[in-house]
């Protein structure tokens, strides 16, 4: 569809701010900004009898600092740490470390809907290293433990590297080069992205829809609201509560939440996603029960000026347009 006539119908862009999370709205106030809150409603001292279980937890934790200026603090923590296998298991493979990454985006109050994530020394090590290679400016000097050929499972090690890791992320997040990489994008999401994706392809939405909440949920507070990343997340997870018979619970607000971010789009890049969003708000809203026409009076307008709004490709396959994966489309 020309670009300029979508344009047409939509407003310019505010400068974007960072979202927060809270409880959804009913369907006819598509432009309230409580649907940003609404749809992001959703230990002892360490020991050396705990390592040798597999478990290492940091002793103990930084204390919550509210800001007082309005602003949000991001924090990347990670608190555990766990030996796989665990002993007993698959003593073929080689064991490792898996770290549990913990996003928060902190403000005046804590943040009580943190993401999580699980990597490995593997993961970081590739991220580094890819960003030292696409920007070498950036990342000169920058420190990364180095690999180490005995002791990985020791808890002082462990420590160091967790706090080593922390460091690390909370540098790349705050230069843009850095945090905008394909690198960066890829350690967020890749791993999960796939596992949920998986599922899609077994028909199995009801595993996926909890991957790709926490997969929005992490980028969503990294990124910018109408960001790439965070649209095509957010517009995956629409579909994928949307594409059974029967809607998952969670479709309307995720819905309502998809439709107030790309009220002032501006990426062309995505604009293709947004007749078939409307059409997915639309079925649904008639699922529920809802009014539609705020749907269907825009849709009837955007035809009105020459847009094609026919239904002509699913939600999902729009997607697959723009990032492929392995689900079916």
């Amino acid at each position: 569809m020309p670009s300029e006539q979508i344009h047409a119908v939509m407003a310019k862009r505010p400068p974007h701010q960072p979202s927060f999370d809270g409880e959804p709205p009913g369907p006819d106030e598509l432009d309230s900004p409580a649907i940003e809150a609404a749809a992001l409603d959703i230990p002892p001292p360490e020991s050396d009898k705990a390592l040798q279980k597999g478990v290492w937890e940091r002793p103990t934790t930084a204390e919550y600092k509210p800001t007082t200026d309005g602003s949000t603090v991001l924090r990347f923590d990670i608190l555990l740490a766990h030996i796989m296998p665990p002993d007993g298991e698959d003593v073929k493979i080689k064991r490792f470390v898996v770290y549990e990454l913990t996003v928060k985006q902190d403000g005046a109050t804590e943040d009580t809907q943190p993401a999580k994530i699980e990597r490995r020394y593997t993961d970081f090590r590739e991220l580094y290293l890819g960003l030292k290679r696409q920007h070498p400016a950036e990342m000169a000097n920058k420190y990364f433990p180095a690999k180490v050929l005995m002791g990985n499972f020791k808890s002082e090690l462990i420590g160091e590297r967790s706090a080593a890791f922390e460091a690390f992320l909370t540098y790349v997040a705050s230069q843009a080069k850095l945090r905008d990489s394909e690198d960066f994008l890829r350690f967020l999401q890749h791993d999960e992205l796939t596992r949920a994706c998986q599922f899609l392809d077994e028909r199995r939405n009801e595993m996926a829809i909890p991957i790709l909440e926490n997969c929005f949920r992490l980028l969503n507070k990294i990124y910018m609201n109408r960001s790439r990343p965070v649209l095509l997340i957010l517009c995956r997870l629409v579909a994928a509560c949307t594409s059974s018979p029967v809607p998952h619970h969670a479709a309307e607000r995720w819905a309502l939440l998809a439709l107030s971010r790309f009220e002032t789009l501006c990426d062309i890049d995505l604009l293709p996603l947004y007749i078939p969003l409307l059409h997915t708000c639309a079925h649904l809203w008639w699922q529920r029960g809802q009014d539609q026409k705020p749907i269907t009076d825009r849709l009837t307008d955007m035809s009105k000026q020459g847009i094609n709004t026919a239904n002509i490709e699913s939600l999902m396959q729009a997607i697959h347009k723009i990032d492929p994966r392995t689900e079916t489309i």
